[in-house]
C-alpha cells in the first residue's frame, strides 16, 4: 500500500478513530481480509462473510500485526478505522491509491484466458521493473481494490483482471483504476445464460476500452470480429493480436512439442522472434500473443519478450497444470472452471500430451449456459470422442450425463459419477484396468471443485 496514515484514510473513507493510540501511524502493508494472512504493517478489512463475520476477528488481526482494523462498529479496545460501509470505503481507498499511482496501469478482460494472460504478462513485465497483479481470478469489485491497495512506491506495473456478472460491472472497476492499457481477448460463452448473446457479453467486455484516454492502447484481438469491433468504441490507440493476417502482433508456424507446449513465431511491425513456450497447450498461443502485445504497448521491445515468454509460467492453479505420477501416468489440473471454449482448447491439448499413452478424463457440468446448456454439452460430448478420449467420467447434473451419453454414442466408455468421491473410485478403476501409464484429464465448473479430485488423482494413495 502507498504509505497512508490512518488519520488520512480516515478522512478519505469518511470514517472514524476509535482506540487508536496514535492517528499519524503510517500503513505500510497490503489491506488483509482474513486475519490469517495479515502481515506487520497492514490493514484489516472486517467484511461479512457466509460463514463468519470479519469483525470477529478484528482483534486478532491487529494482534498479528494490523496497524488497526477497518470496520462498521467499533470493536472492543481494537484499534479501528469504523465506516458506513466496508467495501466501500476499500473502493474509495483504491480508487485514491491509482490515482497517485505514477505507474502503468492495465485491465485484462474477456472470456477465458485472463487469468493465464495476466499470470503471463506479469511474468514478462516483472523482468522490466516491480509488478503488482491479481492474485488468481480474485477480478470482482472486492479483488480489484485489493489488488490496486497492494501498490508500493516503487511499482511500475499494475495489472488488473477484470471480470463481469452484467452489463456495468467492467464500467465500475475500471473507474477505479482507469487502465492505461486495456485488452479484451475472445470473447466466448462463459456466462451466456446471465447474458443472452455472446453480442451481449462482447458489449459489457468493450467498457474496458470506452474510456481510456486518447494516451493509451486498447490491445485487441485480431482472431474475434466481436472483440476487433471494439477499435470502433474507443479513442485510445489499438494494437491487435491474433493469427489473423492483419494482426498487428502476429503467430505464425504454431506448433507443439512432444509435452503439448506451442512453439511460433512472433511477428511485430517486421522484426520476428521464436518462441517456445513453457505452458502446455495451443490455446496459450492467443494468451502469450495477447501478453506480448500489452508488453509492448507498455514499452518493452519485442527481443525481450519473447526471451521472457520462454519461461514465464502459470502461477494460477487449475489451469492445464500437469501433476506427474511416480507410475508415469499424467493427471491435467484443468479444473479451476469449464467454459465450451476451454473444454474444447483442453481435450484438443491431449494428444500430443499422451505420447502413446490411453486418454481419459473427468468432465464436470458446465454452468451458466443459459438455454444453450443442453445443446453446448450434447457437442462437447461428440468433442470427447473426437479427443481420442477412450474413458470418460462424468460429474454433475442432467447436463452432464448428457455429455456422457453423446459421448457413449460415439463409443467413448462412460460412467456417470454421483461426487468427487465416486469419481475417484471409478478413475482408479478405469487407470487399474489399463495397467499402464495415461494421461487423464480433470476440468468442470469452479463449484464442482474438482481441483481437489485433479490433487487427489495426483496422488494415488489418499482418497479424494
Amino acid at each position: 500500500m502507498l504509505p497512508t496514515s490512518l488519520a488520512q484514510i480516515a478522512v478519505l473513507t469518511g470514517g472514524t478513530l476509535a482506540a487508536v493510540p496514535d492517528p499519524d501511524t503510517i500503513v505500510t502493508g497490503p489491506v488483509a481480509f482474513d486475519s490469517r494472512l495479515v502481515v506487520p504493517g497492514a490493514l484489516f478489512a472486517a467484511l461479512p462473510g457466509v460463514h463468519t463475520d470479519g469483525h470477529d476477528h478484528a482483534e486478532q488481526a491487529v494482534t498479528t500485526g494490523a496497524l488497526a482494523a477497518l470496520t462498521t462498529r467499533p470493536v472492543a479496545s481494537t484499534a479501528c478505522i469504523v465506516v458506513p460501509d466496508v467495501l466501500a470505503a476499500l473502493t474509495v481507498l483504491a480508487r485514491t491509491m491509482a490515482t497517485d499511482f505514477t505507474g502503468t496501469t492495465i485491465g485484462i478482460t474477456g472470456s477465458a484466458g485472463k487469468t493465464s494472460t495476466k499470470d503471463l504478462l506479469k511474468h514478462i513485465l516483472a523482468t522490466a521493473g516491480p509488478t503488482v497483479a491479481t492474485e488468481g481470478s480474485f477480478n470482482n469489485e472486492l479483488g480489484l481494490p485489493v489488488t490496486v491497495l497492494r501498490t508500493e512506491p516503487d511499482t511500475e506495473f499494475l495489472v488488473l483482471e477484470m471480470g463481469a456478472r452484467g452489463k456495468g460491472h467492467i464500467a465500475h472497476l475500471a473507474s477505479v483504476a482507469p487502465p492505461d492499457i486495456a485488452c479484451c481477448l475472445p470473447i466466448g460463452r462463459a456466462h451466456l445464460g446471465e447474458f443472452g448473446s455472446r453480442r451481449a457479453i462482447a458489449e459489457a467486455k468493450r467498457e474496458i476500452v470506452e474510456d481510456l484516454p486518447v494516451t493509451g492502447t486498447a490491445v485487441l484481438c485480431a482472431d474475434d470480429p466481436l472483440v476487433l469491433a471494439m477499435a470502433q468504441h474507443t479513442r485510445a490507440g489499438v494494437l491487435t493480436f491474433g493469427t489473423e493476417p492483419g494482426a498487428d502482433v502476429r503467430a505464425t508456424d504454431i506448433k507443439l512439442d512432444d509435452r503439448g507446449r506451442p512453439h511460433f513465431t512472433f511477428t511485430h511491425d517486421g522484426v520476428s522472434e521464436a518462441v517456445q513456450l513453457a505452458v502446455h497447450g495451443e490455446h496459450h498461443v492467443t494468451n502469450a500473443l495477447a501478453a506480448a502485445a500489452i508488453a509492448l504497448a507498455a514499452g518493452l521491445d519485442l527481443p525481450a519478450i519473447a526471451e521472457a515468454l520462454t519461461t514465464a509460467t502459470i502461477d494460477s492453479g487449475g489451469r492445464m497444470e500437469l501433476l506427474e505420477r511416480a507410475d508415469g501416468t499424467t493427471v491435467i489440473n484443468d479444473a479451476f472452471n469449464a467454459a465450451p471454449e476451454s473444454v474444447t482448447a483442453a481435450l484438443n491439448s491431449l494428444r500430443p500430451l499422451a505420447a502413446g499413452r490411453p486418454l481419459l478424463a473427468v468432465l464436470g457440468e458446465m454452468a451458466e449456459l443459459g438455454d444453450d446448456g443442453e445443446a453446448v454439452h450434447a457437442t462437447t460430448g461428440v468433442a470427447v470422442a473426437r479427443s481420442g478420449v477412450s474413458r470418460l467420467v462424468t460429474i454433475g447434473g442432467e447436463r452432464a450425463r448428457l455429455l456422457g451419453e453423446m459421448a457413449a454414442q460415439a463409443g467413448v466408455t462412460t460412467v456417470h459419477a454421483d461426487n468427487r468421491e465416486h469419481a475417484h473410485r471409478l478413475i482408479a478403476g478405469f487407470l487399474a484396468d489399463l495397467g499402464q501409464p495415461a494421461v487423464v484429464l480433470v476440468k468442470g465448473a469452479h463449484a464442482l471443485g474438482l481441483e481437489q479430485l485433479a490433487r487427489a488423482l495426483a496422488d494415488p494413495t489418499p482418497a479424494a
